[in-house]
């Protein structure tokens, strides 16, 4: 394995929250990246991050109030616009010298794509890669929309997440696969903006779960930088999205966010069926992670192997690669190349 640090990628977008978590003139906290953040949407339904921290006494300033245009600390009632500015000290007056506007919380830039609130925790989001937009979604939010939280640093839990071969082993399930299902695969696999791509092919055999969406199913998944899987599955003219993104809260800690979406009327029938499938399949992986911290305090060699572990070895190469770049001032020069790999899952 190539020696990199665990740390998380700066100058990227990360997951936050569901946008329907964030309604028009609320807001939330949420720890990412170890850093405290207010995230908020403002009157006119545009979200935003702040660092939630007062500046003043540093209370978290999502115990105080927030009206649509500025969040007001419980504390002493200082008010900051969306942008972190200071706009009132209550506590002044006439005459006391003391320039508010020069009185800042730290901003972090935050969008909404797909019903999704994403936060950028570097320096130039401009010549960083962009969130992630699906083709043939538009502006809908998820249909359905899970995450659960373990332990692991940002790259064991990425690793797992592409992992090809633990299918048949940590979801072993009637409605997805078991031990006995086991065959020879190959797949293509070819570069693709920050990351790489799983060319378009039939779902394998094994994957029962795919059967309720009748027809001919032909699936794409794609990774990209910093942590974000997207699976496409095509049935004729509809479409059905998974989209999976690990964001990493603090250290030793990660939480997987899972939207899925799709374009067939009649599977929004189903959704209380599908979740608790969704919600155990979630919890399958949590749990696989969770054990494996256990070996991994002891700090002991690891290993990848060709080819079922190629894809963990390509994101160690993208996420040094990509951190030299920005480093040395020069364009990011994709190190996969197209391949096909084999292995038996």
């Amino acid at each position: 394995m190539e020696a990199n640090s665990p740390a998380p990628l700066r100058e990227m977008w990360y997951f936050a929250l569901p946008g329907q978590a964030v309604p028009k003139g609320r807001m939330a906290a949420k720890t990412m990246l170890g850093e405290p953040l207010l995230i908020g949407r403002d009157a006119d339904g545009k979200p935003f991050a702040l660092r939630d921290i007062c500046p003043h006494r540093g209370i978290p300033l999502t115990a105080g109030t927030f009206d649509g245009r500025e969040v007001t600390c419980c504390y002493h009632g200082w008010r900051f616009n969306g942008q972190g500015q200071c706009t009132a000290i209550p506590s002044l007056v006439p005459g006391q010298d003391l320039d508010i506007a020069r009185i800042k919380v730290a901003s972090y830039p935050a969008v909404e794509v797909h019903g999704n609130i994403w936060v950028f925790f570097g320096e130039d989001p401009a010549n960083s890669p962009k969130v992630p937009e699906i083709p043939g979604l538009g502006p809908k939010g998820p249909n359905l929309f899970e995450r659960t939280t373990f332990r692991s640093n940002i790259d064991h839990a990425v690793v797992g997440l592409m992992d090809p071969a633990h299918g048949p082993f940590v979801h072993q399930s009637w409605w997805w696969r078991s031990g006995a299902s086991i065959h020879e695969k190959a797949k293509a696999f070819e570069p693709s903006p920050w990351g790489f791509t799983m060319v378009k092919h039939r779902p394998s055999s094994n994957s029962k779960a795919y059967k309720l969406l009748g027809g001919v199913p032909e699936t794409e998944i794609s990774f990209r930088l910093p942590s974000v899987r997207i699976e496409r599955v095509e049935v004729g003219r509809h479409l059905l999205c998974n989209l999976t993104a690990i964001t990493p809260l603090e250290e030793g800690v990660a939480e997987i966010n899972h939207s899925i979406y799709w374009t067939m009327p009649w599977l929004s029938l189903l959704k209380p069926v599908l979740r608790p499938y969704v919600r155990a399949f979630l919890r399958q992986d949590r749990d696989i992670m969770e054990r494996q911290q256990d070996g991994l305090r002891h700090d002991p060699p690891l290993m990848l192997i060709n080819d079922a572990d190629q894809q963990a070895k390509w994101y160690y190469r993208l996420k040094n690669e990509y951190a030299r770049a920005r480093t040395e001032g020069r364009d990011f020069v994709n190190p996969v190349k197209a391949r096909v790999l084999r292995w038996r899952s």
